[in-house]
């Protein structure tokens, strides 16, 4: 019989100390504990839906060698990350496909792999405009196709669960609804949509807002914007990157006044310099510069291309820009995640049965502080 490894520490819930017992992979009791006090806190492992890189390691590449991938994934761990959605950005047909079959076969063949649940497609079915498109590179912009959508899945083994796409774009509407009807969630992003597309593709199942606030023209209406138009919307969860840079304290409060605390979605956005010292890196066929302010910008026109985020600094941004508690705060960067991607596996949760997905971790509730002291991967 398989003896079962307990964990203590505070509980985000109520600060009372508990204990988290679990056998082979799997939560199988969670208690008071008592005659103890710990000063560790423990929650649920964070789960990031979108991660285009990070230490240096860039996942929109078909070369980028699988022990590199594995090197990022730990990394990202100890920043209290146990699952992510490695994310490929805008290229051509053939860079999007050799990508995901590079992130298919890590997945795969890793020991670690099992930490990159599903695959995030954000692009190449976005608005060719300045500011909508981003950093993403114009001469790969194009109208979605159910072809090209099954090519996608093909290439990445059917692990692709979430995929951004701009609603206005030609012939966008009927590849949203059949990818909706193959179990994909849309999110609507990299976009110039008038209130009426925005709507459209609601109808159609999209049922999330890609890094909202983000990949819009510098200049938009006042009143009929498809940012409101997103953040009105019920149906849609917001993902929001929380690092003070892609987004003004103001407007995350906000969002999260917007949106509810249960439909908003803490993301890094992350690129390959994440979680590394400044300099010059390559991300797809784009060169960017991390600068000495954790900012990450395209060399050849400053754009912004990404964040240098981590998911325990996004953790201490949201409650230090919205007064959000812990437990909330927490909320907005596990089980919303988990919930929003439909993940099967029970993720983001703190109860028996449940993944033992853990993260033990020092918080200071003066300065909002945490420091990741222990990751935890379950089954």
């Amino acid at each position: 019989m398989q003896s079962s490894t307990k964990y203590l520490g505070l509980s985000p819930e109520n600060g009372n100390p508990v204990e988290v017992s679990v056998e082979a992979g799997r939560i199988t009791g969670v208690s008071p504990a008592e005659g103890v006090k710990p000063t560790q806190w423990i929650a649920p492992g964070m789960i990031d839906i979108q991660v285009n890189g990070f230490a240096g390691v860039d996942y929109n590449s078909p070369d980028t060698p699988l022990d590199e991938i594995s090197r990022s994934i730990e990394v990202q761990r100890a920043t209290g990350v146990t699952r992510f959605f490695p994310t490929v950005i805008t290229g051509s047909h053939e860079n999007i496909c050799g990508s995901l079959k590079n992130l298919a076969k890590a997945r795969r063949e890793l020991a670690n792999g099992e930490s990159m649940i599903c695959f995030h497609v954000e692009g190449p079915w976005i608005c060719g405009e300045d500011g909508p498109r981003g950093a993403h590179p114009r001469q790969h912009v194009r109208p979605a196709t159910v072809e090209e959508f099954k090519a996608f899945q093909d290439a990445a083994e059917g692990h692709i669960r979430l995929i951004t796409i701009a609603p206005e774009t030609p012939g966008a509407i009927p590849v949203i609804e059949h990818m909706v009807k193959e179990g994909v969630v849309v999110s609507i992003g990299h976009t110039g949509a008038a209130r009426e597309d925005v709507h459209n593709a609601i109808a159609a199942g999209a049922t999330m807002s890609t890094h909202l606030g983000n990949g819009a023209h510098s200049v938009i209406p006042r009143h009929n914007n498809y940012i409101h138009a997103q953040m009105a919307s019920d149906e849609l969860w917001a993902g929001l990157i929380v690092d003070g840079i892609h987004l003004p304290p103001d407007f995350v409060k906000i969002a999260v006044r917007a949106k509810g605390l249960d439909h908003i979605i803490l993301v890094t956005d992350a690129a390959p310099p994440a979680g590394c010292e400044p300099g010059i890196f390559h991300f797809g066929h784009l060169e960017v510069e991390l600068t000495a302010d954790q900012c990450i910008r395209l060399t050849d026109s400053g754009r912004l291309a990404g964040s240098a985020l981590s998911m325990d600094r996004g953790l201490e941004n949201l409650m230090k820009f919205t007064g959000l508690s812990l437990r909330d705060a927490l909320e907005a960067g596990t089980v919303n995640a988990a919930k929003s991607c439909r993940l099967e596996t029970r993720l983001g949760f703190l109860q028996p049965g449940d993944s033992a997905d853990l993260i033990l971790f020092d918080y200071d509730p003066e300065t909002q502080a945490v420091t990741v002291r222990e990751t935890v991967v379950g089954a």
